[in-house]
């Protein structure tokens, strides 16, 4: 186990020492109230504040050292949140006290309620140094389990101070105790923070308190413990799940024994849902599940590792024939499952539907894109969303005239090969569905476009890339007697376009995609009615640059 550097260690024991002396004199004003021990408390609001400071220089210098391993900086990292979290909890005992002093009649504070909660919080504190070091994860959570303790003190105080209120005519004291009540309580969520702190250095990966209890559970199942198994970081979402592959500490190479994927009840949900339909429709797609734990509002998933590389990886990394070989069984795979789970249903995609939804987004990302009507000479142009309206006009009555199962975010993270059994997987399956195959087509073809990689090379290959999804999807529509796939196409295209400039910060990158998603629309809406089959785009043109 990483030992923690002397300035970080000894500091935050200092930290810990000064404020449960700190919490100390807390204790005996609300025995006694006094304003020399209150004073006592407010006027140390420097001591806590430098030791923090000095374990945030300590832990900086650790991380910003040459070969700090990563399980040392997330020793370093977390040792930093706690310490923040011990100088709030000094803080909200000197508010509290600050409160306290303000109240006039002090029977009405009712004192008396404070002290045993405050002796419950000291000695969590206390336990929080031996907790790091011996990595207790059950002693972490029983230093975030006092943030109910706290809660239940704080409602039982709040519905006192509130009836008093009803028939006393000191109304102000007892708003001023509820402050001071309430700065008590939210040493709760100082407590929790620091136990998600401790348990996060302690499995090498960020986690939430009550979804921690998800993973001790799934692990229990397998015959294992969080304590004995190692968590790695494997992507970041925008939605604040956690995606992190598991292995036993002890295994050598990088390899993992599963995924660990948790975030909110619906959408874990409907992974879940997901995987269990293409494992109906298409065995072997998807990956398996090996355990499921609801908790809340949250939920998890162990799901079975799976062995390959993503499409974007061999797009920015592997050779040209690698990158070919991948592309032949994305292909074939793609044509497999839109044949084999083909409906009559018609689906109407609804990309400008979509895409307004988006809208806001886009713009608080991007406010220049927002445009109203301009005129240059005698040529007017339309502001951007009344020609997404326009084009939402020409889109209705355009369904697509059948419907497949598709993957839903078919964005090139979500696509695993795997060389050695050339074999392709699907991940992230929550928004799984019976839709418009134009719907993964076209999401698909822009995220390579937004690949944030500008060198000719990678450019040449996205190009050809999108080029190459096109011809095989406008094949597969022509087969089906799909006469209608190129202008849905052009909709979705300039969906994906428009929308996905809210996750890229390059201005010049993001200007690039919007215009071709302007480009796109008034193409279609310039397309005759009725003419919508003759439509024709210039794909290599589009994907170039």
């Amino acid at each position: 186990m990483t030992k923690l550097p002397r300035g970080v260690r000894e500091n935050l024991h200092f930290l810990c020492a000064e404020l449960d002396g700190q919490l100390s004199s807390a204790e005996s004003y609300f025995e006694a109230p006094d304003p020399a021990r209150a004073q006592n408390v407010i006027l140390r609001a420097g001591y806590s504040y430098n030791l923090w400071s000095r374990v945030q220089s300590a832990a900086l210098r650790g991380l910003a050292a040459k070969k700090t391993t990563r399980e040392a900086q997330a020793q370093l990292h977390n040792a930093a949140l706690v310490a923040r979290n011990l100088d709030l909890i000094a803080r909200m005992a000197r508010r509290s006290l600050e409160h306290a002093e303000e109240v006039e009649h002090k029977a009405l504070l009712r004192p008396e309620a404070y002290p045993k909660i405050i002796r419950r919080v000291r000695k969590r504190i206390r336990a929080i140094l031996p907790a790091i070091e011996s990595r207790d994860s059950e002693m972490a959570i029983k230093i975030g389990r006092t943030k109910a303790e706290l809660d239940a003190h704080y409602d039982q105080l709040f519905r006192t101070y509130t009836r008093d209120m009803r028939k006393s005519k000191h109304t102000e004291d007892l708003a001023i105790s509820l402050l001071a009540a309430n700065e008590i309580h939210r040493m709760g969520n100082a407590l929790q923070a620091t136990s998600e702190a401790i348990l996060s250095a302690s499995i090498g990966q960020s986690v939430h308190f009550d979804r921690y209890f998800s993973l001790r559970n799934m692990l229990s199942d397998a015959d294992g413990a969080p304590g004995d198994l190692e968590l790695e970081p494997l992507a970041e979402t925008r939605s604040g799940s956690t995606i992190a592959g598991v292995r036993a500490r002890d295994t050598a190479g990088d390899s993992f024994d599963a995924v660990f994927k948790d975030g909110d009840l619906g959408k874990v949900r409907e992974e879940r849902a997901g995987v269990k339909r293409w494992d109906s429709i298409y065995p072997g797609l998807a990956p398996k599940i090996l355990s499921y734990e609801k908790s809340g509002q949250s939920a998890a998933l162990l799901i079975e590792y799976l062995h390959g590389q993503t499409f974007e990886q061999v797009l920015l990394g592997e050779s040209d024939a690698d990158l070919e070989q991948v592309q032949v069984v994305l292909a074939k795979t793609l044509r497999d499952i839109w044949k084999r789970t083909r409906t009559d249903e018609p689906a109407d995609m609804a990309s400008m539907k979509q895409l307004r939804k988006r809208l806001p987004e886009v713009y608080r990302v991007h406010p220049e894109f927002e445009t109203t009507a301009s005129r240059i000479g005698d040529l007017g142009l339309d502001g951007f969303e009344t020609t997404v309206r326009r084009a939402a006009d020409r889109e209705t009555g355009l369904p697509a005239p059948f419907s497949v199962h598709i993957h839903g975010d078919f964005n090139l993270d979500n696509v695993i090969f795997d060389a050695t059994e050339n074999k392709i997987h699907f991940i992230d399956l929550h928004r799984s569905r019976f839709m418009d195959y134009v719907q993964d087509v076209s999401v698909f073809m822009v995220s390579n476009y937004r690949l944030q990689a500008h060198d000719a090379q990678t450019r040449r290959r996205v190009a050809q890339v999108a080029s190459n999804v096109h011809d095989m999807a406008a094949r597969f529509a022509r087969s089906q007697g799909d006469k209608t796939f190129e202008y849905r196409l052009a909709l979705g295209l300039a969906r994906s376009f428009a929308t996905s400039t809210r996750f890229v910060y390059d201005k010049s990158h993001a200007r690039r995609m919007f215009v071709r998603a302007r480009f796109l629309l008034e193409t279609a809406i310039a397309c005759p009615p009725g003419k919508e089959s003759r439509l024709k785009l210039p794909i290599k043109e589009l994907f170039r640059g």
